[in-house]
């Protein structure tokens, strides 16, 4: 069907948008259109002929809490997360407190930042440490996926989008969140470190590296697993090791980005070690 270029449409709820969707396919879904703005500004990107906006559908800003999970709406804004305070994870707080200014957090969404197209955002280096769960929907089916599934192979469907995150409520013992600049100074790399004990025992250990892509190293983390804390000399040396053997088969990561990785790495660990 022919339309007017530029089209921002604002559907009410899931059914209104994916009959909209049906009549206009080549619409294409924003949240809080942040990427757009950005790379508009380069005039890299050109705005789509017709936009869904996703702002008006109220069960995608919804927060919900139980027991075991914290689920968050794809449209819920990241300055909200961050005024949650303890419900939310130490390190997904910390990472959304790294995302740009106020301004900028107050537009941003989650699900925008997990689905943003031009490059690969900073939250899903933190929910694939925290072993989070995506819900994508469509107009006849929902369904869940694992993080790193779905940053790994992106299967969203033909008309298919992210609507809630599900993040199971651990506590962690050690939680440490660290975003720096790649080479080119231009993008930014980050890494997760998580530690649980139970006593003197290592039960949980996820390290997490987010370049252009999302990197964990679970050889490495099972090779600790039930040790005494502190850490050995010689089991801290193994792990980092270990993580220098994996990054020389990723050829797809930069020496300067290998290098910098590995120190962080060095440093939090021995932070375990006695």
């Amino acid at each position: 069907m022919d339309t007017n270029l530029n089209q921002v449409l604002f559907p009410v709820n899931f059914n209104d948008m994916f009959a909209t969707w049906s009549r206009y396919p080549d619409a294409v879904p924003y949240a809080g259109g942040t990427d757009l703005i950005r790379w508009q500004s380069k005039n890299i990107l050109k705005l789509p002929k017709i936009v869904l906006c996703l702002d008006k559908i109220e069960e995608l800003r919804r927060i919900t809490r139980t027991e075991q999970y914290l689920e968050i709406g794809a449209m819920v804004k990241l300055n909200q997360l961050f005024r949650l305070g303890k419900i939310v994870p130490q390190i997904l707080y910390k990472c959304i407190e790294n995302i740009a200014g106020v301004q900028l957090r107050n537009i941003a969404t989650i699900g925008g930042n997990i689905c943003a197209n031009s490059y690969l955002c900073d939250l899903p280096a933190v929910l694939t440490a925290l072993d989070a769960q995506y819900e994508l929907r469509s107009s006849n089916s929902t369904r869940w996926v694992s993080v790193s599934r779905f940053h790994e192979k992106n299967p969203l469907n033909k008309q298919e989008i992210l609507t809630r995150i599900r993040l199971p409520l651990i506590q962690w013992d050690y939680s440490i969140y660290k975003k720096f600049l790649s080479e080119d100074n231009y993008s930014t790399e980050v890494l997760v470190f998580l530690a649980k004990a139970q006593k003197t025992i290592l039960t949980d250990l996820r390290v997490v590296y987010k370049s252009n892509k999302i990197l964990r190293n679970r050889n490495s983390e099972d090779g600790l697993m039930g040790k005494n804390l502190p850490l050995s000399r010689k089991a801290t040396f193994e792990f980092v090791e270990n993580w220098k053997e994996f990054l020389e088969e990723r050829p797809d990561v930069s020496e300067f980005s290998k290098n910098a990785l590995l120190k962080n790495i060095e440093e939090n660990v021995f932070i375990l070690s006695d």
